[in-house]
């Protein structure tokens, strides 16, 4: 197995290590899951992403490349006016193949208007430039680079890592300044490696980007890889006081799946991108059922008829099942419907009266005083059926079944999308 730059790091701190898309990483560490995700939830946690493939297209025809190969409209993807994608700006979508089923699913950065960076998941970086160079035409000036374990990255996310990133970072008012959700600071290198514009106090340049995994507030920070164990202690130090802590796949797992969001081959896979959460990624005319323009995969998503649909749920409880060949979900009268395709536990959340509360939530939107949640499990199932949200179903293992509620969302109250000034007060 391939190994980050932080390994010895996660060993040393006696993390329980496991394999994941071919490299060695932390599924937890002696805090465990649920506290992991707890405080992602409350604080703050960091996360090591290096597994994670970075890509960078240059040249004059690099966005008409990804145009051509990549789901989302990047010519009217921005705000509700659908403004076209700029400096400084990314965007999430997908790579389809010509069945239309997912290859993968990918972050698309713009440096300026020949050079962008893609960030896909753990393994994928050379599949996915593979694809690309296949879709370049003859007369056609772009190049693909392949930058797999050159590039250092993590995440710190949580309502804390605002006030925690900006204790290490030069001026940081002027790095939070304007600084909206799916924005980053950072240019591009001519060697290249997307880093600079953002320095930590030591002068180490960095890219921040104001993403993340989890559906909290928080941000992604790309910095080279002889860097990445000096920044990572930095964080932890200055987070100590605010409560940050390492945190490993399974909370980052758990997370992701209470966000609404997917794991790519997982959730999302080679069969037909259609009928699912997601679809915002497809550029559809908001005015009918065409789309505004050509992609991999389109001639099939526009032919297919529905045939599955990929739904969100949530438990009453904390139990789960697990995943394999047993799995199943079932209509209550034990009709089979389908399978699951993600099961696990959201720790910030539980029902009071019916409804769903997290940890997150106000007390305008029901969060009882003293609220301390059990945890419900939640995830996808992908069903041949089209259920209504509030439908009950049952996912069973052969063994054991749970009865769950399909859902249009799942936990209510994230703040990945609030304002850097209320996350970050001070500024």
């Amino acid at each position: 197995m391939k190994t980050t730059p932080l390994h010895s790091w996660h060993c040393s701190q006696g993390a329980n290590m496991g394999e994941f898309g071919s490299y060695e990483m932390p599924l937890w560490y002696p805090a465990g899951a649920k506290a992991e995700h707890l405080a992602v939830i409350n604080t703050a946690g960091l996360f090591d992403t290096s597994h994670m493939a970075v890509l960078t297209i240059n040249g004059k025809d690099g966005r008409t490349l990804i145009q051509r190969c990549f789901t989302k409209d990047i010519d009217a993807c921005i705000g509700q006016n659908k403004t076209p994608l700029v400096a400084g700006r990314c965007v999430y979508g997908i790579f389809l193949n010509q069945e239309g089923g997912v290859i993968d699913d990918a972050i698309v950065y713009q440096f300026t208007d020949n050079d962008y960076m893609l960030v896909v998941n753990a393994a994928m970086g050379k599949t996915i430039q593979t694809h690309l160079a296949d879709h370049v035409l003859p007369d056609e000036q772009v190049n693909v680079h392949d930058l797999t374990d050159q590039v250092g990255k993590m995440d710190i996310q949580g309502p804390a890592s605002g006030r925690i990133l900006a204790k290490i970072i030069k001026d940081p008012a002027v790095l939070f300044d304007k600084m909206i959700y799916f924005s980053f600071k950072g240019s591009f290198d001519q060697n290249k490696l997307p880093f600079l514009q953002a320095e930590l106090l030591d002068n180490t340049p960095l890219m921040v980007s104001r993403t993340g995994y989890t559906g909290e507030f928080g941000f992604e920070l790309f910095v080279a890889p002889q860097h990445i164990t000096s920044l990572w202690q930095q964080l932890l130090e200055a987070g100590k006081e605010e409560g940050l802590i390492p945190c490993g796949l399974a909370a980052r797992d758990s997370l992701r799946s209470g966000a609404g969001l997917p794991l790519s081959h997982q959730d999302i896979g080679d069969w037909p991108f259609a009928d699912n959460p997601w679809l915002f990624t497809l550029p559809r005319d908001p005015d009918s059922n065409s789309f505004t323009k050509n992609f991999v995969g389109r001639e099939m998503l526009e032919s297919m008829a529905s045939s599955t649909w990929t739904l969100p749920f949530a438990g009453y409880d904390l139990r789960k099942i697990p995943l394999g060949e047993k799995s199943k979900v079932t209509d209550l009268d034990g009709n089979i419907l389908g399978i699951p395709l993600t099961c696990t536990t959201d720790m910030a959340i539980d029902r009071v009266n019916h409804a769903i509360i997290s940890l997150a939530s106000s007390e305008e939107e029901g969060k009882p005083e003293n609220f301390q949640p059990k945890g419900l499990c939640c995830g996808f199932v992908k069903i041949n059926t089209k259920l209504d949200a509030g439908t009950q179903v049952i996912l069973t293992d052969g063994k054991r079944k749970l009865k769950v509620e399909i859902r249009e969302d799942i936990r209510p109250g994230r703040t990945a999308r609030r304002p850097v000034t209320k996350m970050i007060p001070s500024l």
